[in-house]
């Protein structure tokens, strides 16, 4: 691994992952390594199923995913397990409750796959008067923003009345981020279903349907819209 000035050891690829981040995107080396010391950052690698945060626990630090995927979820009062976000390489995690200084988390967070993290704090967001932390306020700030409409599309899918309806709205967005009507599904079958609110079965019988009438086709994890 290289450091790539920045005292971490991130391969180039993290490294660009890293930037590709609103907190620390168009960043030189220099300010780049302000800002990490700043934020007390700290790299960790997490194995596929670990914990990185219990419910009902405080949350003191946020997360960046420099590759693998990270799964925040609530149960409901049944004890079924919903997805609020999937988090792919270069988006964050726990920001929001990190800043507000959530005593107890109304969320958990797990490693969906074997993952490279970066924990961050917000604690030194507002601990100095000069330019650069105006810039930083504002680069989190964004961050916060861009959490707000992603939260905003999956709003936009559990409002639907019906699964297919759901489903429709859910490959309507993928294919409009990915640009392309043939998109990859970024979850499995089984979490697929408990990011948009049903269950496997009801899922798979669904997806069945609508490549019978010819409104799609599939084969593992890549999805065609038809029409």
């Amino acid at each position: 691994m290289e450091k790539n000035g920045t005292g971490l050891a991130l391969t180039e690829k993290e490294y660009a992952v890293l930037l590709s981040n609103p907190l620390f995107s168009g960043l030189d080396a220099d300010r780049l390594e302000r800002q990490l010391g700043m934020m007390k950052a700290e790299r960790a690698h997490s194995e596929r199923g670990e914990m990185l945060q219990s419910a009902g626990e405080p949350i003191r630090r946020f997360g960046i995913v420099l590759s693998g995927a990270v799964q925040v979820c609530a149960d409901d009062i049944e004890g079924n397990r919903m997805i609020m976000a999937e988090v792919a390489p270069g988006r964050s995690f726990g920001e929001s409750l990190c800043f507000l200084k959530t005593m107890e988390s109304p969320v958990y967070i797990f490693a969906a796959e074997e993952s490279e993290l970066l924990w961050l704090s917000t604690e030194g967001l507002f601990s100095g008067p000069d330019s650069f932390y105006g810039e930083m306020q504002r680069r989190f700030t964004a961050m916060l923003a861009m959490k707000a409409l992603s939260m905003n599309d999956r709003i936009q899918v559990l409002s639907r009345l019906t699964l297919r309806s759901k489903l429709t709205a859910y490959f309507t967005e993928l294919a409009a981020a990915q640009g392309s009507n043939v998109i990859r599904l970024p979850m499995n079958r089984e979490d697929t279903a408990a990011y948009i609110g049903t269950n496997r079965s009801a899922l798979s019988r669904e997806l069945s349907r609508m490549r019978e009438e010819g409104l799609i086709d599939y084969r593992k994890n890549e999805l065609r819209i038809l029409r």
